[in-house]
């Protein structure tokens, strides 16, 4: 038996990377080069079990790139500017994991990437931790690496963190402040990107060259609210909030958030129906709220 092809998978440790390592090892037709900072931790030796070839990595060493990259078809590309304060660190790994795929000749690689929000509105909003991912995807495409850019919608995991309902203090109910108007917002749930960039792997002459903007569907965001309230018991609405007011709120990186919500009002291009065909098993909000209703014990 001809030995599989391998696909190097950035981040495997992590949600995004994570559920990527696992469907692609589940879908049999490729070998998995799971990288992490820490081949002994838990998730790491999980995937192990489950038949993953698992070897450290780093994305600020080009050697270690080099090592993890060879030999391989193809790499799953996932970064992330909230674990670092180095400027422009995830430009820099992107375009090492670029310069080295392109030296070594690499088939098809799959960034997770986003729209470059900067340029696309000549300089009105910035939004960092998109726009340094679209100068990664710009980099890809214009050294001439085959590659596929995934643009995921926000995570509906969100909604048990940073977007948790919070309890009003004029009345007994609870509010989603997310400042998006009437506009529907996009989501998803990080653990259904796995199966659609295997789907992406299994179909490459479909998707090399192409961004994909990845949704299980819209809802506005009185529509989230509305299934929050019926399957956790408890009301909650739509807080109402404006971007303005948003920013103002001061916590960490609360302007580039109220910028990202200025864009997704523009209506990003993400394509609920193409996410169903690659993974016919992508959840609802609802059907993700239901089975992690656990989540929210505490309101």
């Amino acid at each position: 038996m001809t030995s599989k092809k391998v696909i190097a998978v950035f981040g495997a440790t992590g949600a995004q990377g994570g559920s990527v390592a696992k469907a692609i090892l589940e879908g049999k037709k490729f070998a998995v080069r799971a990288l992490t900072r820490d081949v002994t931790q838990p998730n790491a030796l999980a995937l192990q079990d489950l038949g993953a070839e698992v070897v450290k990595g780093d994305l600020d060493d080009e050697a270690s790139v080099e090592a993890a990259l060879k030999g391989a078809y193809g790499a799953f590309l996932v970064t992330s500017i909230w674990n670092s304060n180095r400027e422009k660190k995830e430009v820099c790994q992107g375009k090492l994991v670029a310069d080295v795929s392109k030296r070594l000749g690499l088939k098809h690689v799959v960034f997770s990437g986003l729209e470059n929000v900067k340029r696309l509105t000549n300089g009105k909003l910035k939004v960092e931790h998109f726009d340094e991912k679209g100068e990664v995807e710009e980099y890809f495409w214009s050294i001439g690496v085959p590659m596929t850019s995934i643009r995921v919608a926000a995570y509906f995991e969100n909604f048990f963190t940073i977007w948790k309902p919070m309890k009003a203090s004029d009345g007994d109910y609870y509010t989603l402040a997310l400042p998006m108007g009437d506009i529907p917002m996009h989501g998803i749930s990080v653990a259904d990107i796995g199966a659609v960039v295997s789907s992406i792997f299994n179909s490459p002459a479909e998707f090399l060259g192409k961004a994909v903007g990845l949704s299980a569907e819209a809802l506005t965001i009185q529509q989230y609210a509305d299934v929050l309230s019926k399957i956790l018991g408890k009301e909650v609405r739509d807080a109402k909030i404006t971007p303005e007011a948003y920013e103002k709120l001061g916590f960490p990186k609360a302007e580039e958030l109220a910028n990202m919500f200025r864009f997704y009002q523009m209506k990003p291009d993400r394509d609920v129906k193409l996410t169903h065909q690659l993974n016919p098993k992508v959840k609802s909000f609802s059907q993700f709220i239901s089975e992690n209703q656990g989540a929210f014990k505490s309101i």
